[in-house]
């Protein structure tokens, strides 16, 4: 039994974005980077927090007179929590009648997450496919996701660590231990650029760079592919160079900028801040791509 406990938001299950074959991604709370484009803002905080789904709320007021906190309110036909005071003890949840609001996030061990990993099985070992912990960053919670993993191991499960590379280098080397594949972030090389977008300069996650390819997992690079950001030649052509340089010449993978989780700020009461931002054109893509593959890397870009 391994009673190890991580905070866990979604578990997903029959996923084939996020490594080879048919794979269980295990998503993980918390993350210190806040890049302006994250797909799942709700998976920033590291800690359990409630999430209002806006779409479904008839605005009954049940959860403002519930709360013993006194932590939410309406604000001009918006839920306002005032995070500060939410204990999250869920009883606004349970009051919803029309189930709008949730808690993201929840505390499960080790053998809770495995039981529902070993499920599909059958499909890893006919796929060639496994286990991913993502997140959030992965290396906030590295004792469990070693855990996990080293248990993934013994059960012959493939193991892949996504991981932004924004960690302590101990917490990495934990991972690394039990990782088959690891799919590694670079957003940008210029250390000023990475600060303004992802609230963090870059230079821990290039020397954690290094230790990864230094590993005995196969390292894929994945780049979000942002307008006005990172998708000029000049920029793209400094995260290849870093590649062939940094990272042995690793596999590629784009994954171009999209609004998917654009919806899911308003659900935490944020604001999504790339709302006039375009999406890419497909001969961007293609011309990424190409960018690449000039300095002999394969490269693919993500649907």
């Amino acid at each position: 039994m391994d009673e190890t406990k991580g905070i866990i938001f979604n578990i997903q299950r029959y996923s084939i974005d996020d490594g080879p074959g048919v794979r269980t991604t295990v998503f993980f709370k918390g993350c210190p980077l806040t890049c302006l484009w994250c797909s799942n803002p709700e998976s920033q905080s590291p800690r359990p927090e409630v999430t209002w789904r806006y779409t479904s709320c008839k605005q009954c007021e049940k959860c403002v007179n519930t709360c013993p906190e006194r932590a939410i309110s309406f604000v001009e036909g918006d839920l306002m929590i005032d995070r500060q005071k939410c204990a999250c003890c869920g009883k606004c949840v349970d009051a919803c009648v029309q189930e709008a609001l949730s808690i993201s996030g929840k505390s499960m061990t080790v053998d809770e997450v495995f039981k529902v990993v070993k499920r599909d099985y059958d499909y890893y070992e006919a796929s060639g496919g496994g286990v991913t912990a993502s997140g959030g960053e992965i290396l906030g919670q590295a004792d469990f996701v070693a855990a996990l993993f080293k248990r993934c191991r013994e059960e012959r499960i493939g193991t892949c660590a996504d991981t932004s590379g924004f960690g302590d280098p101990a917490a990495l080397s934990k991972i690394l231990e039990y990782s088959d594949i690891v799919l590694f972030d670079l957003k940008h090389i210029d250390p000023k650029e990475h600060l303004k977008a992802c609230g963090q300069s870059n230079e821990l996650i290039m020397s954690n760079l290094e230790l990864a390819v230094k590993s005995n997992a196969k390292v894929i690079i994945r780049v979000p592919l942002i307008p006005e950001f990172n998708n000029s030649d000049e920029a793209l052509s400094a995260i290849a160079q870093a590649v062939v340089d940094r990272a042995g010449g690793a596999e590629v993978n784009i994954m171009p900028y999209h609004k998917y989780g654009a919806n899911k700020y308003r659900m935490i009461g944020q604001k999504y801040s790339l709302d006039e931002l375009r999406e890419l054109l497909h001969q961007e893509k293609t011309r990424a791509q190409e960018v690449f593959q000039s300095f002999g890397l394969k490269c693919e870009i993500s649907q």
